[in-house]
């Protein structure tokens, strides 16, 4: 685990990361929307067993791609992303609300969400502030709501990887990050599906806050 960041070296993570997602905003677009993620989607809807409609917080929905799937499944979707250029982008691709907001300066309603979709944004959480936003996701979904997460797996190496700040957690260490901020456990599983464990970079986990 890396020394703890101050207050500045935080901030720094965030808008550097942030400034490199605003610069290629529309190549990130580009070389994402067509990429699917049917598997996660289906990780998370599967598992909200209250009546419909349900509403899900895309956290970190970047261009917009997640949002519009779940807007056509009669989700009410909302999104959350720190960079302006993804917001203004995801709203404009799909009419739903987004709000701007820092992961490192969340400040969510109180038991709004039936389900978080974090999908591959949590891993730019220096692991430090790791458990303050899990501890945010899980006051704002109602009880029973359900997270999903997708994050880019390691050995618990954290650092800027050329503009982005990432951390890269093992099974066991995310485990019990989550596990700690109350949530219990559904499945886990490893993307992309049917290839050998070394092919396999992504780590897709699926948890519920308690009744």
């Amino acid at each position: 685990m890396s020394a703890k960041l101050n207050d500045d070296a935080l901030h720094h993570a965030a808008e550097r990361t942030l400034n490199h997602y605003g610069k290629s905003a529309e190549g990130f677009r580009a070389g994402t929307w067509d990429h699917d993620v049917t598997q996660n989607y289906e990780a998370l809807l599967s598992e909200l067993h209250d009546e419909p409609p349900h509403s899900v917080l895309d956290l970190g929905c970047g261009p917009g791609r997640d949002l519009a799937y779940f807007k056509s499944q009669g989700v009410e979707a909302i999104g959350l992303d720190g960079s302006k250029e993804f917001v203004d982008m995801a709203h404009g691709e799909t009419g739903c609300e987004v709000w701007r907001q820092n992961f490192l300066a969340l400040d969510l309603p109180p038991q709004r969400f039936d389900g978080v979709f974090a999908n591959a944004s949590l891993f730019h959480v220096p692991s430090q502030e790791v458990p303050r936003v899990l501890s945010a996701l899980f006051a704002t979904l109602k009880p029973g709501g359900v997270l999903f997460c997708s994050n880019p797996r390691g050995e618990n190496q954290e650092g800027f990887n050329q503009e982005r700040y990432g951390c890269y957690h093992d099974l066991e260490t995310w485990r019990d990050f989550v596990i700690t901020a109350g949530f219990v456990e559904i499945r886990h599983y490893f993307r992309p599906p049917g290839l050998p464990r070394d092919q396999q970079p992504w780590l897709a986990t699926v948890w519920r806050k308690p009744h």
